[in-house]
C-alpha cells in the first residue's frame, strides 16, 4: 500500500480546504457553517478555470498562474473576513477525510483499469493523454492527431492535482477517484447541514443523513428483492412482474446477489446510484461533476438567504455562477442546463423578488399591479437569471464547443417510457419521505378549498400521465407542482413554508419527468439510455442533499397533526426514517460484503495497492513490459500505430471487401482488452476502440480502420506514403496485432527499425527523414 501517496492527497486536499476557508466565508457569509462543505471544489474551481484558459498556451503556465490566482483570492479573503473557524474546519475535513479513506479502502482492493464492466479504459486514458499534453485541447489517444471530442474537464481536473503532487496516472486514478467521492459526500453534508440551520433544525444530524443518501444508499431494489426472496416463489414470481422487474439476483437467493443488478432497473436504460459507481471504480464525468453541482446549489443558497436589500452581493452571486457552468460545460455536458434550471427555480422561489436585482429607475416601471403580475414578472426575471448563467458558461467554455464538442448527437422526443414499477425502485424511497414532508405543510397551512385545489390538481396530472403512458408524470409532477406553491404560498400568507430545500426537491423532479419526454441520440448507448444515465445522477445529488433537511424536518415535526398527537407522528416518522434508512442500506452491506471478500473484484492484487496498472503484470504478462516501457521511455505524444479495437472490421468497416482482404474477422467486444498501449500510457494510435464512432462517425473512422490495414500489410508505396501521413514515430506489434493481421509487412521498410523486442511484443521506430518528402503531414487541429 502506498501509505506516502495517500498522505501526501489527503494533506493537499486538507490545505485546499484551509486556503478555501477564507474564501466560502466571504462569499457565504450568512451560512451556518460558511459554505466550508463546498471549499475545496470552489478552490479547485479556481486553479481549473485560469488553467482552462491559459492552457491552451501552455498547462504548465496555466496551472501555475491557477495557483499563484488562488493563493492571491485566499490572501484578499483572508484579509477581509475573520480567521479561520477552527471547529468547522476539523468537522469539515473528518468528513472528507473519512469518506476519502473509505473509497481509497475500496480501491485498494480492486485499482485495476480493466476494461470489462465499465468505462475505465477511456478515463484512464484521458487522464494519460492530459498528462502528457502540453497544451488544450488534449489530443485523442485513440484518433492520432486530432482532439479529444469528449468532456475532459473532470479529467483535466484530476490531472492537476497529479501534477500539484508529481503523481504517476497509475496512482492518481485512484486517488482521484476517492477525492471526488469525498468532495461529493462534503458538499452534500455541508449544504444539508447549512439548510438545515436556516430553518432551525438539528443540523449535524442532517448533514449525517445528506452524506448517507449520498454516499451509502441505494435504490430499493436489494430491499424489495429481500422480502421477494421470504415468499413462495410463485408469489415472488407474479410481484416481480407487477413492478417490472426481473427476479434475479438477491431475489432468488443471498449467493446470487451481484451488485450490479440495482444499476439496470429502468428497461434500456442505466440507473446507477452513488455508491455502485464508486464501487465500480469508473472516473467518469458523471461522478466528477455532482461536486460541482452542489456548489453552484451552495451558492445559488446563498443567494436564496441573502435580504434583498443586498442587491450587490446577490447580483455577485448570481455571476459566480457562471464560470462554474463554464467548468460543468466541459466536464459533464449533461449538467451544463442543469444549473440554468436550478437558478431559475432559485430565483423564482427564493424569498426576495428578483425586480429587486434591477436598477431602481427600471424596478419603478415594473410595479406589481396585483398578484398575478407580481408572479409573471418574478418567473420572468428569473428565466432571464437562468439564460444569462448560461449564456456566460457558454462563452467562456467556447473553446471546448468549438474544439471537443461531437457532432454526432441530437435532440430526440418522445422515447419508451418508464415503467411505475421499476420508477418505484428506482426513486421511492425519496418519493415516501418527500410526499409525507408535503402533506404536512399541506394540512398545516392551506385551506380547505386550497387542499381540494392541489388535490384536483395532482389527479388530473396523474389522469394525464395515465393516457400519454408516462408514469413519471404522475409521480413526481405533483412534487413539482405543490413544491412550488408551497414556496409561494408564503408571500401571500403569514406562515411558515419549507425552505430551499424544496427547490433541490424540485430540480430533481423535473430532471426525472424531462427524460420522459427529451432525450439525446447518440451512438454511445441505444436510445435515452446514456440521458437517463447522466441526469439521474445529478437527481441523486439533489435529493440526497435535500433529504438531510426533509428526515430531520419530519423527526421534530413542529406543525399541527392530523388528528394525533405530536408525539404519535414523530413516533410514526422515527419509524419511516429507520425504515428508509436500513432498506436502502442493505445493498451497501452485501455489496461491501462482497468486495472486501474479493468474491466481486474483476483483477484482485496480491496485496492492497492503489496501483491502477499492477493487474497488467499479473493479467497481461506478455504486455506488461512494453507498456511499462512506454510510459516510462516515450515523452511527449509522438504517434503510434497499433491494432483497432476489437469489432471494429466485422462491425462496422466490412462492407468494402477490401479491407477484409488477409485480416482475421474480430469480436465485436469494445469491453475487453484492446488498445491497451495507446490507452495506459496516452501514447496517441492512429485508430483506437470504436467508440471512436460516436464521437466522429463511421466513415470517418473506418477510413482509418482502412489506413491502420494498409500501414501493417499494405504494399511499401502505400505504407510510406502513411507513416509520413500519420507522422507515426512507433509501430507496436503484439499478441493482438500478429492475430489480426497474419501477414505484416510494415517492418520490412528501411525507415522502421526495432526500438525494442521482448518475447511476445515488438515496438519498432519509424524513422520520418527516410520516408521521403512527398507525403503532406495533416497538422493537429486547433
Amino acid at each position: 500500500m502506498e501509505f506516502g501517496l495517500l498522505a501526501l492527497w489527503l494533506g493537499t486536499y486538507l490545505l485546499l480546504l484551509f486556503v478555501g476557508l477564507p474564501i466560502t466565508h466571504t462569499v457565504l457569509p450568512d451560512l451556518a457553517d460558511s459554505g466550508a462543505g463546498v471549499a475545496i471544489p470552489l478552490t479547485l474551481t479556481i486553479i481549473w478555470l485560469v488553467t482552462f484558459f491559459v492552457g491552451h498556451v501552455s498547462l504548465t503556465l496555466g496551472l501555475w498562474g491557477g495557483l499563484f490566482v488562488l493563493g492571491l483570492v485566499a490572501v484578499i479573503a483572508r484579509h477581509r473576513s475573520d480567521s479561520v473557524n477552527r471547529t468547522v474546519y476539523m468537522e469539515t475535513a473528518a468528513v472528507f477525510s473519512i469518506a476519502f479513506l473509505f473509497v481509497v479502502a475500496i480501491r485498494a482492493v480492486d485499482p485495476a483499469v480493466h476494461a470489462s464492466g465499465g468505462e475505465k479504459f477511456l478515463d484512464f486514458g484521458l487522464l494519460q493523454t492530459l498528462l502528457r499534453a502540453e497544451a488544450l485541447p488534449p489530443e485523442d489517444m485513440w484518433f492520432a492527431g486530432e482532439p479529444v471530442q469528449y468532456y475532459y474537464g473532470g479529467h483535466l481536473l484530476a490531472s492537476l492535482l497529479a501534477r500539484m503532487t508529481d503523481t504517476a496516472a497509475r496512482f492518481a486514478y485512484n486517488l482521484s477517484v476517492a477525492g471526488f467521492y469525498a468532495m461529493v459526500v462534503t458538499a452534500a453534508y455541508g449544504l444539508a447541514k447549512d439548510v438545515a440551520a436556516g430553518r432551525d433544525l438539528p443540523a449535524r444530524p442532517a448533514g449525517v443523513i445528506a452524506a448517507f443518501f449520498v454516499g451509502l444508499a441505494s435504490n430499493l431494489v436489494p430491499a424489495v428483492q429481500l422480502v421477494l426472496l421470504t415468499l413462495p416463489t410463485d408469489i415472488a414470481t407474479r410481484f416481480s412482474v407487477a413492478f417490472g422487474h426481473e427476479l434475479d439476483g438477491l431475489g432468488t437467493g443471498f449467493a446470487n446477489f451481484s451488485y450490479w443488478t440495482a444499476s439496470r432497473v429502468i428497461p434500456g436504460t442505466i440507473n446507477e446510484f452513488p455508491l455502485f459507481a464508486w464501487l465500480n471504480g469508473d472516473l467518469h464525468p458523471h461522478m466528477m461533476s455532482p461536486p460541482l453541482l452542489l456548489l453552484a446549489a451552495t451558492l445559488l443558497y446563498g443567494y436564496y438567504r441573502t435580504p434583498a436589500g443586498d442587491r450587490t452581493r446577490r447580483i455577485a452571486l448570481l455571476a459566480a455562477l457562471g464560470p462554474i457552468a463554464a467548468q460543468l460545460a466541459v466536464s459533464n455536458t449533461w449538467s451544463f442546463p442543469s444549473i440554468g434550471g436550478l437558478t431559475v427555480l432559485t430565483v423564482s422561489l427564493a424569498p426576495a423578488s428578483p425586480v429587486t436585482l434591477l436598477p431602481p429607475s427600471i424596478r419603478n416601471r415594473l410595479d406589481a399591479r396585483d398578484w398575478r403580475w407580481e408572479e409573471i414578472r418574478r418567473h420572468v426575471l428569473a428565466g432571464v437569471a437562468g439564460v444569462a448563467v448560461l449564456v456566460i458558461g457558454g462563452a467562456l467554455s467556447l473553446p471546448f464547443w468549438l474544439q471537443s464538442v461531437s457532432g454526432q448527437q441530437q435532440l430526440a422526443l418522445w422515447p419508451d417510457r418508464s415503467g411505475l414499477g421499476p420508477l418505484l425502485l428506482v426513486h421511492g424511497a425519496f418519493l415516501i419521505a418527500f410526499a409525507c414532508y408535503y402533506v404536512r405543510y399541506l394540512h398545516s397551512h392551506t385551506t380547505r378549498v386550497v387542499r381540494r385545489t392541489l388535490l384536483g390538481g395532482a389527479f388530473g396530472l396523474v389522469l394525464v400521465s395515465v393516457l400519454l403512458d408516462v408514469p413519471a408524470l404522475g409521480l413526481f409532477g405533483p412534487l413539482i407542482a405543490v413544491g412550488w406553491f408551497l414556496r409561494r404560498v408564503g408571500d401571500y400568507k403569514d406562515v411558515p413554508t419549507p425552505g430551499y430545500e424544496t427547490i433541490l426537491i424540485v430540480a430533481g423532479a423535473g430532471l426525472v419527468v424531462l427524460v420522459e419526454f427529451v432525450y439525446v441520440q447518440e451512438q454511445a448507448g441505444p436510445g435515452r439510455m446514456n440521458t437517463v444515465f447522466k441526469f439521474y445522477a445529478q437527481t441523486w445529488a439533489l435529493w440526497a442533499s435535500a433529504m438531510g433537511v426533509v428526515l430531520v424536518g419530519l423527526l421534530a415535526d413542529r406543525r399541527p397533526s392530523l388528528g394525533l398527537s405530536s408525539d404519535g407522528w414523530r413516533r410514526g416518522f422515527r419509524v419511516l426514517v429507520a425504515v428508509l434508512v436500513v432498506s436502502t442500506s442493505i445493498y451497501g452491506v452485501l455489496a461491501l460484503s462482497q468486495h472486501f471478500s474479493g468474491s466481486s473484484v474483476t483483477a484482485p492484487p496480491e496485496e492492497p495497492t492503489l496501483d491502477a496498472l499492477a493487474f497488467v503484470d499479473r493479467y497481461h504478462p506478455e504486455e506488461a513490459p512494453a507498456i511499462h516501457w512506454l510510459n516510462d521511455n516515450v515523452t511527449g505524444q509522438p504517434n503510434l500505430l497499433s491494432r483497432p479495437t476489437s469489432g471494429s472490421l466485422s462491425r462496422y468497416c466490412a462492407a468494402d471487401s477490401e479491407l477484409s482482404t488477409g485480416v482475421t474477422p474480430w469480436r465485436w467486444d469494445i469491453y475487453n482488452w484492446g488498445n491497451a498501449p495507446a490507452t495506459m500510457t496516452g501514447v496517441p494510435t492512429v485508430a483506437g476502440w470504436n467508440r471512436e464512432i460516436g464521437y466522429r462517425g463511421a466513415s470517418t473512422y473506418c477510413e482509418r480502420v482502412h489506413d491502420t490495414i494498409q500501414l501493417f500489410t499494405g504494399a511499401p508505396t502505400n505504407q510510406r506514403r502513411l507513416l509520413a501521413q500519420y507522422d507515426i514515430a512507433y509501430v507496436y506489434v503484439g499478441p493482438l496485432e500478429r492475430a489480426a493481421f497474419p501477414e505484416i509487412t510494415v517492418q520490412k521498410l528501411d525507415a522502421v527499425t526495432i526500438e525494442k523486442h521482448w518475447d511476445s511484443v515488438t515496438i519498432y521506430r519509424v524513422n520520418q527523414s527516410m520516408l521521403g518528402s512527398n507525403y503532406l503531414r495533416p497538422t493537429r487541429r486547433q
